[in-house]
């Protein structure tokens, strides 16, 4: 192996450690890429053998891309906070149009920054003090916790650097009092078998320690399993139907849809 790829979603430091240590026997560069299909080609990535990387980070726009972080008034966002992620340059594979539906494209990519004419598909991002960029998952996975924006990828990378943890998902639930309830699905590391009541607070009290205590999940849920599709994506809003008591939405794109029974025992 001379070089790992890394793709789909943000990736946390914890699994990027291990990926680079485990697969790429501490010696492969890691090009943690952000892209999407319409964008037709990788935008925002380490250049291989060039680029000083953060694991977790993606880094910086490839040459030829122009990329910043805004808020809701087009604004550029001071280093350390976050904002929606924004193209304000064409780029030699931007899609032209969705087959059949210019206004679908329109609205879905242009319409929250018509005036400014920049592309938005919906990721929230923010520089840390080196100006290194940090993909935070769609603003969509931005929660609302008692007036403060806390986004789900945050609250799992800090679940996923307790050593008993393997993988996290994270959701915000409604909650009457706070707006929005952090709800956190973890797998536990082959070998760790508690569940019990203390082990879940343990982990509700690493978040507080890694974020802040705003950042505490409401509930945390040990699963044996998450429900991902084929390319590996975590489907959120489903973990949410699941977290509101809701009917399940389309479950056709996930690999394993009877994840679910599983997921409720564990809830009841």
């Amino acid at each position: 192996l001379r070089l790992l790829g890394s793709v789909g979603e943000p990736i946390n430091p914890e699994a990027w450690r291990w990926y680079r240590d485990a697969i790429g026997g501490n010696r492969c560069p890691i090009v943690d890429t952000w892209w999407q299909t319409e964008t037709g080609s990788a935008m925002i990535s380490p250049l291989p053998g060039v680029t000083a990387t953060k694991p977790g980070s993606a880094m910086r726009p490839l040459p030829g891309i122009s990329a910043r972080i805004v808020d809701d008034d087009a604004n550029d966002v001071p280093q350390g906070e976050q904002g929606y992620l924004v193209l304000d340059q064409p780029w030699p594979s931007m899609l032209l149009t969705i087959w059949g539906d210019d206004d679908r494209y329109r609205d879905t990519y242009w319409s929250r920054f018509a005036e400014q004419g920049w592309y938005f598909a919906g990721d929230g991002a923010r520089y840390d003090e080196d100006g290194a960029l940090w993909v935070l998952g769609r603003v969509d996975d931005v929660m609302n916790v008692s007036g403060h924006r806390i986004s789900t990828s945050e609250v799992e990378s800090a679940l996923v650097s307790h050593p008993d943890v393997a993988e996290a998902a994270v959701i915000g639930a409604s909650d009457e009092t706070t707006g929005q309830g952090i709800v956190a699905f973890v797998i536990l590391r082959e070998g760790i078998g508690d569940t019990a009541d203390d082990f879940v607070e343990e982990l509700r009290k690493h978040v507080a320690v890694e974020i802040s205590p705003i950042a505490k999940p409401r509930e945390v849920n040990v699963v044996p399993e998450l429900p991902k599709t084929r390319s590996g994506k975590i489907m959120r809003r489903l973990l949410k139907d699941v977290a509101e008591g809701r009917e399940l939405g389309d479950t056709s794109t996930l690999v394993d849809p009877s994840v679910f029974e599983a997921i409720r025992s564990r809830r009841q």
